[in-house]
Protein backbone atom coordinates (compact mmCIF):
# COMPACT_ATOMS: atom_id res chain seq x y z
CA UNK A 1 0.00 0.00 0.00
CA UNK A 2 1.44 3.01 -1.08
CA UNK A 3 3.12 5.65 1.92
CA UNK A 4 2.77 9.39 1.92
CA UNK A 5 6.31 10.94 0.90
CA UNK A 6 6.19 12.94 4.45
CA UNK A 7 5.19 10.10 6.67
CA UNK A 8 8.28 9.47 8.71
CA UNK A 9 11.42 10.94 9.32
CA UNK A 10 14.42 9.83 7.95
CA UNK A 11 17.52 8.13 9.99
CA UNK A 12 20.55 10.29 8.95
CA UNK A 13 21.92 13.14 11.61
CA UNK A 14 21.96 16.49 10.44
CA UNK A 15 22.81 19.05 13.25
CA UNK A 16 23.74 22.40 12.78
CA UNK A 17 27.85 23.27 12.97
CA UNK A 18 27.28 26.80 14.22
CA UNK A 19 24.60 29.04 16.56
CA UNK A 20 24.26 31.38 13.51
CA UNK A 21 23.53 28.25 11.52
CA UNK A 22 21.14 26.85 13.82
CA UNK A 23 19.62 30.25 13.92
CA UNK A 24 19.42 31.00 10.25
CA UNK A 25 17.81 27.17 9.78
CA UNK A 26 14.93 27.85 12.76
CA UNK A 27 13.84 31.24 11.19
CA UNK A 28 13.54 29.86 7.97
CA UNK A 29 11.53 26.79 8.53
CA UNK A 30 9.71 28.93 10.68
CA UNK A 31 8.98 31.45 8.82
CA UNK A 32 7.92 29.26 5.57
CA UNK A 33 5.58 26.90 7.73
CA UNK A 34 4.03 30.65 9.03
CA UNK A 35 3.78 31.91 5.82
CA UNK A 36 1.36 29.18 5.09
CA UNK A 37 -1.04 29.93 8.40
CA UNK A 38 -0.27 33.83 7.06
CA UNK A 39 -1.89 32.99 3.69
CA UNK A 40 -4.99 31.43 5.29
CA UNK A 41 -5.52 32.61 8.56
CA UNK A 42 -6.57 36.13 7.76
CA UNK A 43 -9.59 34.58 5.54
CA UNK A 44 -10.69 32.47 8.30
CA UNK A 45 -10.46 34.83 10.99
CA UNK A 46 -12.51 37.10 9.05
CA UNK A 47 -14.92 34.26 8.74
CA UNK A 48 -15.07 33.52 12.37
CA UNK A 49 -15.25 37.21 13.24
CA UNK A 50 -18.32 37.09 11.76
CA UNK A 51 -19.90 34.58 14.19
CA UNK A 52 -22.57 36.62 16.58
CA UNK A 53 -21.13 37.54 19.65
CA UNK A 54 -23.38 37.43 22.42
CA UNK A 55 -21.01 38.88 24.78
CA UNK A 56 -21.48 42.28 26.27
CA UNK A 57 -19.21 45.05 23.32
CA UNK A 58 -18.35 47.24 26.65
CA UNK A 59 -17.02 44.40 28.71
CA UNK A 60 -14.76 42.72 26.11
CA UNK A 61 -11.38 42.53 25.92
CA UNK A 62 -10.54 40.36 23.16
CA UNK A 63 -11.99 40.28 19.52
CA UNK A 64 -13.76 37.04 18.52
CA UNK A 65 -11.08 36.24 16.10
CA UNK A 66 -8.36 36.65 18.68
CA UNK A 67 -10.12 34.12 20.64
CA UNK A 68 -10.42 32.01 17.99
CA UNK A 69 -6.85 32.07 17.32
CA UNK A 70 -6.27 31.07 20.79
CA UNK A 71 -7.95 27.91 19.99
CA UNK A 72 -6.52 26.91 16.40
CA UNK A 73 -3.11 27.90 18.02
CA UNK A 74 -3.57 25.27 20.80
CA UNK A 75 -4.10 22.67 18.32
CA UNK A 76 -1.47 23.78 15.96
CA UNK A 77 1.12 23.02 18.10
CA UNK A 78 -0.92 20.27 19.73
CA UNK A 79 -0.96 21.21 23.29
CA UNK A 80 -2.84 18.37 25.68
CA UNK A 81 -5.10 20.13 27.25
CA UNK A 82 -6.47 23.82 28.00
CA UNK A 83 -4.23 24.51 31.15
CA UNK A 84 -1.14 23.51 29.39
CA UNK A 85 -2.14 25.83 26.40
CA UNK A 86 -2.75 28.39 29.25
CA UNK A 87 1.01 27.59 30.55
CA UNK A 88 2.82 27.56 26.99
CA UNK A 89 0.93 30.16 24.22
CA UNK A 90 0.62 32.84 26.96
CA UNK A 91 4.51 33.25 27.69
CA UNK A 92 5.77 36.78 26.76
CA UNK A 93 8.71 35.32 24.20
CA UNK A 94 6.04 33.63 22.35
CA UNK A 95 3.79 36.39 22.07
CA UNK A 96 5.83 38.49 20.81
CA UNK A 97 7.72 36.22 18.47
CA UNK A 98 3.68 35.28 17.11
CA UNK A 99 3.29 39.14 16.77
CA UNK A 100 6.46 39.21 14.28
CA UNK A 101 4.01 37.14 11.56
CA UNK A 102 0.86 38.27 13.21
CA UNK A 103 1.14 42.14 14.17
CA UNK A 104 -2.76 42.46 15.33
CA UNK A 105 -2.42 39.61 17.77
CA UNK A 106 -1.56 41.88 20.67
CA UNK A 107 -2.16 39.45 23.49
CA UNK A 108 -3.56 36.19 24.10
CA UNK A 109 -6.37 35.35 26.20
CA UNK A 110 -6.96 32.76 28.73
CA UNK A 111 -8.84 29.39 27.82
CA UNK A 112 -11.51 29.90 29.96
CA UNK A 113 -12.55 32.52 27.73
CA UNK A 114 -12.43 31.02 24.87
CA UNK A 115 -14.68 27.92 26.77
CA UNK A 116 -17.10 30.10 27.89
CA UNK A 117 -17.15 32.02 24.50
CA UNK A 118 -17.60 28.29 22.45
CA UNK A 119 -20.36 27.79 24.99
CA UNK A 120 -22.54 30.86 23.96
CA UNK A 121 -21.83 30.93 20.22
CA UNK A 122 -23.40 29.02 17.04
CA UNK A 123 -19.89 26.68 16.69
CA UNK A 124 -21.60 25.26 13.55
CA UNK A 125 -19.68 28.34 11.82
CA UNK A 126 -16.67 27.28 12.96
CA UNK A 127 -16.83 23.95 10.17
CA UNK A 128 -18.50 26.45 8.33
CA UNK A 129 -15.39 28.37 8.08
CA UNK A 130 -13.36 25.33 7.84
CA UNK A 131 -15.46 24.66 4.35
CA UNK A 132 -15.44 27.76 3.25
CA UNK A 133 -11.28 27.62 3.62
CA UNK A 134 -11.39 23.94 1.17
CA UNK A 135 -13.65 25.97 -1.39
CA UNK A 136 -10.82 28.40 -1.41
CA UNK A 137 -7.93 25.47 -1.78
CA UNK A 138 -10.53 24.24 -4.29
CA UNK A 139 -11.18 27.08 -6.71
CA UNK A 140 -7.41 27.84 -6.64
CA UNK A 141 -6.88 24.16 -8.09
CA UNK A 142 -4.38 23.30 -5.43
CA UNK A 143 -5.46 19.79 -5.48
CA UNK A 144 -5.96 19.06 -9.25
CA UNK A 145 -3.38 16.70 -9.46
CA UNK A 146 -3.94 14.67 -6.96
CA UNK A 147 -7.77 13.63 -8.04
CA UNK A 148 -9.36 10.08 -8.70
CA UNK A 149 -10.46 9.44 -12.06
CA UNK A 150 -11.59 13.57 -12.01
CA UNK A 151 -13.36 12.99 -8.92
CA UNK A 152 -12.86 14.53 -5.41
CA UNK A 153 -12.09 11.57 -3.07
CA UNK A 154 -14.07 11.68 0.30
CA UNK A 155 -13.83 8.54 2.99
CA UNK A 156 -16.45 8.85 5.39
CA UNK A 157 -15.81 6.69 8.54
CA UNK A 158 -17.37 6.89 11.82
CA UNK A 159 -15.77 6.54 15.37
CA UNK A 160 -15.84 6.94 19.47
CA UNK A 161 -14.98 10.27 20.35
CA UNK A 162 -15.06 10.29 23.84
CA UNK A 163 -16.35 7.58 26.99
CA UNK A 164 -17.26 8.21 30.40
CA UNK A 165 -18.53 6.24 32.98
CA UNK A 166 -21.20 8.82 34.27
CA UNK A 167 -23.57 11.15 31.85
CA UNK A 168 -22.04 14.25 31.77
CA UNK A 169 -24.62 15.65 29.07
CA UNK A 170 -27.75 14.94 28.18
CA UNK A 171 -26.78 14.28 24.20
CA UNK A 172 -24.81 11.54 25.24
CA UNK A 173 -25.48 7.86 23.71
CA UNK A 174 -25.46 4.78 26.36
CA UNK A 175 -24.58 1.52 26.62
CA UNK A 176 -24.25 -1.29 28.80
CA UNK A 177 -21.05 -3.13 29.24
CA UNK A 178 -20.24 -6.27 31.67
CA UNK A 179 -21.88 -9.87 31.43
CA UNK A 180 -24.66 -11.15 33.74
CA UNK A 181 -24.92 -9.45 37.03
CA UNK A 182 -21.69 -7.50 36.29
CA UNK A 183 -23.58 -4.86 33.91
CA UNK A 184 -23.16 -0.78 34.03
CA UNK A 185 -24.08 1.67 31.91
CA UNK A 186 -21.50 3.23 29.85
CA UNK A 187 -21.85 6.74 28.16
CA UNK A 188 -19.91 7.96 24.70
CA UNK A 189 -19.72 10.20 22.20
CA UNK A 190 -19.55 9.33 18.32
CA UNK A 191 -18.73 11.43 15.19
CA UNK A 192 -19.11 10.07 11.54
CA UNK A 193 -16.07 11.85 10.03
CA UNK A 194 -15.54 13.15 6.58
CA UNK A 195 -11.89 13.62 4.86
CA UNK A 196 -10.49 14.56 1.58
CA UNK A 197 -8.48 11.53 1.12
CA UNK A 198 -5.88 11.85 -2.37
CA UNK A 199 -3.93 9.27 -4.11
CA UNK A 200 -0.86 10.96 -2.92
CA UNK A 201 -1.65 10.05 0.50
CA UNK A 202 -2.40 13.60 1.73
CA UNK A 203 -5.67 13.18 3.96
CA UNK A 204 -7.28 16.71 4.67
CA UNK A 205 -10.47 17.00 7.39
CA UNK A 206 -13.72 18.22 6.04
CA UNK A 207 -16.99 17.96 8.05
CA UNK A 208 -17.96 16.11 10.90
CA UNK A 209 -21.15 14.70 12.39
CA UNK A 210 -21.71 14.55 16.14
CA UNK A 211 -23.83 11.86 16.89
CA UNK A 212 -26.81 12.78 19.80
CA UNK A 213 -29.47 10.73 21.68
CA UNK A 214 -31.84 12.89 20.45
CA UNK A 215 -31.06 12.53 17.10
CA UNK A 216 -32.23 8.87 17.40
CA UNK A 217 -36.13 7.82 18.42
CA UNK A 218 -35.82 7.57 22.09
CA UNK A 219 -39.86 6.95 22.33
CA UNK A 220 -38.58 3.17 20.78
CA UNK A 221 -35.42 2.74 22.76
CA UNK A 222 -33.13 3.73 19.40
CA UNK A 223 -30.33 6.11 19.65
CA UNK A 224 -28.45 7.86 16.98
CA UNK A 225 -26.13 5.85 14.81
CA UNK A 226 -23.14 6.09 12.17
CA UNK A 227 -26.11 5.26 9.45
CA UNK A 228 -28.16 7.83 10.26
CA UNK A 229 -25.39 10.65 11.04
CA UNK A 230 -24.19 9.26 7.37
CA UNK A 231 -27.33 10.56 5.68
CA UNK A 232 -27.66 13.98 7.79
CA UNK A 233 -23.39 14.78 6.96
CA UNK A 234 -24.13 13.93 2.88
CA UNK A 235 -27.36 16.40 3.47
CA UNK A 236 -24.99 18.60 4.47
CA UNK A 237 -21.81 18.05 2.36
CA UNK A 238 -24.21 17.87 -0.58
CA UNK A 239 -25.64 22.00 0.44
CA UNK A 240 -21.91 22.78 1.00
CA UNK A 241 -20.27 21.27 -2.92
CA UNK A 242 -23.10 21.32 -4.43
CA UNK A 243 -21.78 20.83 -7.76
CA UNK A 244 -18.20 19.30 -6.73
CA UNK A 245 -17.73 15.85 -8.13
CA UNK A 246 -17.45 13.33 -5.73
CA UNK A 247 -16.03 10.18 -5.74
CA UNK A 248 -17.32 8.94 -1.77
CA UNK A 249 -15.30 5.83 -0.49
CA UNK A 250 -16.47 3.78 2.45
CA UNK A 251 -16.78 0.75 4.22
CA UNK A 252 -18.15 -2.72 4.59
CA UNK A 253 -21.15 -0.86 6.61
CA UNK A 254 -22.67 1.02 3.98
CA UNK A 255 -23.60 -1.27 1.44
CA UNK A 256 -26.84 -0.93 1.28
CA UNK A 257 -29.74 0.31 -1.03
CA UNK A 258 -30.33 3.54 1.02
CA UNK A 259 -26.54 4.47 0.86
CA UNK A 260 -26.43 3.74 -3.04
CA UNK A 261 -30.09 5.58 -3.10
CA UNK A 262 -28.23 8.65 -1.28
CA UNK A 263 -24.86 8.86 -3.63
CA UNK A 264 -26.96 8.37 -6.99
CA UNK A 265 -29.17 11.24 -5.89
CA UNK A 266 -26.51 13.54 -5.07
CA UNK A 267 -24.52 12.39 -8.31
CA UNK A 268 -21.10 11.37 -6.75
CA UNK A 269 -19.96 8.25 -7.44
CA UNK A 270 -18.82 5.88 -4.81
CA UNK A 271 -16.30 2.88 -4.40
CA UNK A 272 -17.69 0.91 -1.16
CA UNK A 273 -15.61 -2.27 0.65
CA UNK A 274 -18.33 -5.28 -0.01
CA UNK A 275 -18.10 -8.38 2.79
CA UNK A 276 -18.35 -11.49 1.68
CA UNK A 277 -21.97 -11.59 3.54
CA UNK A 278 -23.36 -8.58 2.46
CA UNK A 279 -25.54 -8.33 -0.11
CA UNK A 280 -26.27 -12.28 -0.93
CA UNK A 281 -28.22 -11.63 -4.72
CA UNK A 282 -25.24 -9.62 -5.83
CA UNK A 283 -22.40 -12.27 -4.85
CA UNK A 284 -25.10 -15.15 -6.51
CA UNK A 285 -24.94 -12.92 -10.02
CA UNK A 286 -21.28 -12.08 -9.56
CA UNK A 287 -20.01 -16.01 -9.58
CA UNK A 288 -23.05 -16.83 -12.02
CA UNK A 289 -21.96 -14.48 -14.55
CA UNK A 290 -17.86 -14.85 -13.56
CA UNK A 291 -18.15 -18.11 -15.72
CA UNK A 292 -19.47 -16.43 -18.84
CA UNK A 293 -17.93 -12.86 -18.63
CA UNK A 294 -14.38 -14.19 -19.48
CA UNK A 295 -12.34 -10.77 -20.72
CA UNK A 296 -13.01 -8.46 -17.53
CA UNK A 297 -9.75 -9.67 -15.88
CA UNK A 298 -6.39 -7.17 -15.56
CA UNK A 299 -3.64 -8.13 -14.14
CA UNK A 300 -0.43 -5.82 -12.94
CA UNK A 301 2.59 -5.57 -10.28
CA UNK A 302 1.38 -2.54 -8.21
CA UNK A 303 4.85 -1.35 -5.84
CA UNK A 304 5.57 -5.17 -5.05
CA UNK A 305 2.12 -6.94 -5.26
CA UNK A 306 1.06 -8.97 -7.81
CA UNK A 307 -2.32 -8.03 -8.10
CA UNK A 308 -5.09 -9.81 -10.75
CA UNK A 309 -8.63 -8.02 -10.50
CA UNK A 310 -11.89 -9.39 -12.31
CA UNK A 311 -14.89 -7.43 -12.36
CA UNK A 312 -18.62 -8.14 -13.24
CA UNK A 313 -20.57 -4.49 -14.66
CA UNK A 314 -24.42 -3.91 -14.31
CA UNK A 315 -25.60 -6.35 -11.52
CA UNK A 316 -29.12 -5.55 -10.45
CA UNK A 317 -29.15 -5.05 -6.64
CA UNK A 318 -32.82 -5.38 -5.27
CA UNK A 319 -33.58 -3.70 -2.58
CA UNK A 320 -37.05 -2.54 -0.61
CA UNK A 321 -40.47 -3.58 0.11
CA UNK A 322 -41.35 -6.47 -1.87
CA UNK A 323 -37.67 -5.76 -3.56
CA UNK A 324 -39.41 -2.87 -5.86
CA UNK A 325 -36.03 -0.69 -5.61
CA UNK A 326 -33.18 -1.56 -7.95
CA UNK A 327 -29.79 0.24 -8.58
CA UNK A 328 -27.61 -1.02 -10.76
CA UNK A 329 -23.88 -1.83 -9.52
CA UNK A 330 -20.36 -2.76 -10.56
CA UNK A 331 -18.56 -5.23 -8.41
CA UNK A 332 -14.43 -5.84 -8.18
CA UNK A 333 -12.50 -8.48 -6.80
CA UNK A 334 -8.94 -7.81 -6.24
CA UNK A 335 -6.72 -10.88 -5.27
CA UNK A 336 -3.19 -10.12 -4.70
CA UNK A 337 0.44 -11.88 -3.14
CA UNK A 338 3.87 -10.67 -2.21
CA UNK A 339 6.86 -11.88 -0.60
CA UNK A 340 8.16 -10.54 3.37
CA UNK A 341 10.16 -11.25 5.45
CA UNK A 342 8.49 -13.72 8.00
CA UNK A 343 8.24 -12.31 11.57
CA UNK A 344 10.57 -14.21 14.06
CA UNK A 345 12.82 -15.66 11.25
CA UNK A 346 14.55 -15.64 8.39
CA UNK A 347 12.27 -17.39 5.76
CA UNK A 348 10.78 -15.77 2.87
CA UNK A 349 6.93 -16.45 3.01
CA UNK A 350 3.86 -15.61 0.62
CA UNK A 351 1.09 -13.53 1.90
CA UNK A 352 -2.40 -12.92 0.22
CA UNK A 353 -5.28 -10.78 0.01
CA UNK A 354 -8.14 -9.85 -1.11
CA UNK A 355 -10.21 -6.81 -1.72
CA UNK A 356 -13.46 -6.27 -3.16
CA UNK A 357 -15.33 -2.87 -3.83
CA UNK A 358 -18.95 -1.97 -5.54
CA UNK A 359 -18.35 0.69 -7.68
CA UNK A 360 -20.78 3.67 -9.11
CA UNK A 361 -19.13 3.28 -12.47
CA UNK A 362 -18.61 0.39 -15.25
CA UNK A 363 -14.94 -1.42 -14.55
CA UNK A 364 -12.45 -1.52 -17.59
CA UNK A 365 -8.84 -2.41 -17.86
CA UNK A 366 -8.58 1.58 -18.57
CA UNK A 367 -9.61 2.38 -14.98
CA UNK A 368 -9.80 -0.44 -12.52
CA UNK A 369 -6.12 0.47 -11.74
CA UNK A 370 -6.93 3.98 -10.61
CA UNK A 371 -10.35 3.46 -8.94
CA UNK A 372 -9.31 0.67 -7.19
CA UNK A 373 -5.25 1.10 -6.14
CA UNK A 374 -5.40 5.13 -6.39
CA UNK A 375 -9.39 5.76 -4.91
CA UNK A 376 -11.06 2.75 -3.24
CA UNK A 377 -7.79 1.64 -0.82
CA UNK A 378 -6.99 5.27 0.20
CA UNK A 379 -10.35 4.92 2.19
CA UNK A 380 -7.85 3.57 4.86
CA UNK A 381 -6.50 7.40 4.96
CA UNK A 382 -9.34 8.47 6.70
CA UNK A 383 -8.33 5.49 9.40
CA UNK A 384 -4.82 6.87 9.46
CA UNK A 385 -6.43 10.48 10.22
CA UNK A 386 -8.22 9.23 13.69
CA UNK A 387 -5.09 7.19 14.94
CA UNK A 388 -3.18 11.05 14.21
CA UNK A 389 -5.74 12.88 15.61
CA UNK A 390 -6.10 10.63 18.79
CA UNK A 391 -2.54 9.46 19.42
CA UNK A 392 -0.16 11.85 17.19
CA UNK A 393 -0.86 15.36 19.27
CA UNK A 394 -4.72 16.40 18.40
CA UNK A 395 -5.99 14.51 21.40
CA UNK A 396 -9.07 13.90 19.94
CA UNK A 397 -10.29 11.95 22.64
CA UNK A 398 -9.88 14.57 25.41
CA UNK A 399 -12.61 16.75 26.69
CA UNK A 400 -11.12 19.80 26.82
CA UNK A 401 -14.60 20.95 28.45
CA UNK A 402 -18.15 19.39 29.61
CA UNK A 403 -20.20 21.93 28.19
CA UNK A 404 -22.12 20.07 25.24
CA UNK A 405 -21.58 23.13 22.64
CA UNK A 406 -18.34 23.77 23.72
CA UNK A 407 -16.71 20.16 23.12
CA UNK A 408 -18.08 20.49 19.62
CA UNK A 409 -16.05 23.66 19.12
CA UNK A 410 -13.28 22.57 20.34
CA UNK A 411 -13.37 19.42 18.27
CA UNK A 412 -14.31 21.60 14.94
CA UNK A 413 -10.88 24.25 15.80
CA UNK A 414 -9.29 21.49 16.46
CA UNK A 415 -10.43 19.49 12.69
CA UNK A 416 -9.49 22.59 11.22
CA UNK A 417 -6.22 23.23 12.91
CA UNK A 418 -5.13 19.88 11.43
CA UNK A 419 -6.40 20.68 8.28
CA UNK A 420 -3.76 23.80 8.14
CA UNK A 421 -0.88 21.51 9.31
CA UNK A 422 -1.42 19.21 6.83
CA UNK A 423 -1.19 21.86 4.16
CA UNK A 424 1.98 22.91 5.64
CA UNK A 425 3.21 19.40 6.08
CA UNK A 426 2.64 18.61 2.41
CA UNK A 427 4.72 22.05 0.80
CA UNK A 428 7.24 21.78 -1.53
CA UNK A 429 9.04 24.18 0.07
CA UNK A 430 9.23 22.11 3.83
CA UNK A 431 9.25 18.32 2.50
CA UNK A 432 13.05 18.23 3.59
CA UNK A 433 12.96 19.17 6.61
CA UNK A 434 9.63 16.65 7.57
CA UNK A 435 11.17 13.58 6.19
CA UNK A 436 14.44 14.88 8.41
CA UNK A 437 12.66 15.75 11.65
CA UNK A 438 9.12 13.84 10.65
CA UNK A 439 5.73 15.39 10.85
CA UNK A 440 5.66 15.92 15.03
CA UNK A 441 9.08 16.87 15.29
CA UNK A 442 9.02 19.80 12.70
CA UNK A 443 5.53 21.14 14.57
CA UNK A 444 7.78 20.68 18.01
CA UNK A 445 10.86 22.19 16.34
CA UNK A 446 8.43 25.50 15.26
CA UNK A 447 6.96 25.53 18.68
CA UNK A 448 10.37 25.87 20.04
CA UNK A 449 11.45 28.66 17.87
CA UNK A 450 8.70 30.10 18.76
CA UNK A 451 9.53 30.89 22.27
CA UNK A 452 13.28 30.43 22.46
CA UNK A 453 15.31 34.21 21.14
CA UNK A 454 16.13 32.54 18.41
CA UNK A 455 13.84 35.21 15.58
CA UNK A 456 15.26 38.52 14.09
CA UNK A 457 12.55 40.89 13.47
CA UNK A 458 14.23 42.19 10.26
CA UNK A 459 15.59 39.13 8.89
CA UNK A 460 12.08 37.65 9.55
CA UNK A 461 10.16 40.77 7.47
CA UNK A 462 12.84 40.11 4.91
CA UNK A 463 11.89 36.56 4.37
CA UNK A 464 7.88 37.07 4.37
CA UNK A 465 8.47 39.56 2.05
CA UNK A 466 9.35 36.86 -0.31
CA UNK A 467 7.00 36.17 -3.11
CA UNK A 468 5.53 33.35 -1.58
CA UNK A 469 2.53 30.46 -3.41
CA UNK A 470 1.87 26.91 -2.22
CA UNK A 471 2.76 23.80 -3.79
CA UNK A 472 2.16 20.88 -2.47
CA UNK A 473 4.00 17.64 -3.06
Amino acid sequence: MPVPAVATRAHAKRVPQSVAEERSERQTVTAQQLAIYRGHLPGLRRRLSRIADPRNPKKTKHRMAVVMAMGLLSFVFQKASRRQANQELTRPMFVANLRLFFPDIEELPHHDTLNRLLSRIEVQEIESAHLEFVRRMIRNKKFGRYLVDQQYPIAIDGTQKLVRGELLSAEWQQRTIGKGDATEPQYYVGVVEANLAFRNGMTMPLMSEILEYAAGDPARSKQDCETKAFHRLAERLKRAFPRLRILVLLDGLYPNGPVLETCRKNRWQFMIVLPDKSLPSVWEDYHGLRQLERGNEHRRVWGRRRQQFHWINHIEYRYGDHERKRQSVHLVVCDEAWEEIEKGSTSVVTRTARHVWLSSEPLNRANVHERCNLGARHRWAIESSFLVEKRHGYHYEHCFSYDWQAMKGYHYLMRLAHALNVLALYSSALVRKVRELGVSGLLRFVYETLTGPWLDGAQVQALLDRPFQLRLV
